[in-house]
């Protein structure tokens, strides 16, 4: 069974966090006209702040970068298989340079990627902001559905719990 929930303002703002928290990493997609998939690379989101924004850590000089400032605009794609969560972003971004945000958004896996840590000059961040957004999201966990689809096909009902929907921020 499936609800349709159209998510607006902080509603949307709290499901587009929980749905990127939960998942972490997604294609990050530039260069939409091409539509082809090489211009997808996975990153990992930090964090999705209280206006809506979703902020990645990305090295100044990268393919990414460039295709940015070519065309800002850019498609993001969450999938968490196991869990039955989906999410797909169209939204702007832009290069920011700032250190103050360097430090505010910082996490220790980021050093895997900038060896000198905050003070890494090939750091920059970037920040996408939505346009529009629309998730599919499974209640229960992988296990559990499958047992409510064999259930669904016996009782001819289906007892799968889905919601799906626009966020709109």
């Amino acid at each position: 069974m499936s609800n349709t929930e159209n998510l607006n303002n902080k509603e949307a703002i709290d499901k587009l966090k929980s749905l990127v928290d939960e998942i972490k990493i997604c294609l990050f997609c530039t260069n939409l006209k091409t539509d082809d998939g090489a211009t997808c690379t996975p990153m990992s989101a930090i964090k999705v702040c209280d206006q809506g924004n979703i902020w990645f850590f990305s090295e100044k000089d990268s393919e990414k970068n460039r295709a940015i400032v070519a065309d800002k605009k850019v498609q993001l794609f969450f999938s968490h298989p196991a869990k039955g969560s989906y999410l797909v972003v169209n939204g702007e971004a832009e290069i920011i340079l700032d250190k103050a945000k360097i430090e505010e958004l910082w996490t220790p896996v980021a050093k895997i990627w900038f060896k000198e840590g905050k003070d890494d000059p090939s750091i920059s961040i970037i920040k996408v902001i939505p346009t529009n957004a629309y998730y599919w999201d499974t209640e229960g966990n992988q296990m559990i559905n499958f047992f409510k689809m064999i259930a669904s096909v016996a009782t001819g009902t289906n007892l799968v719990t889905s919601t799906e929907g626009a966020i709109s921020i």
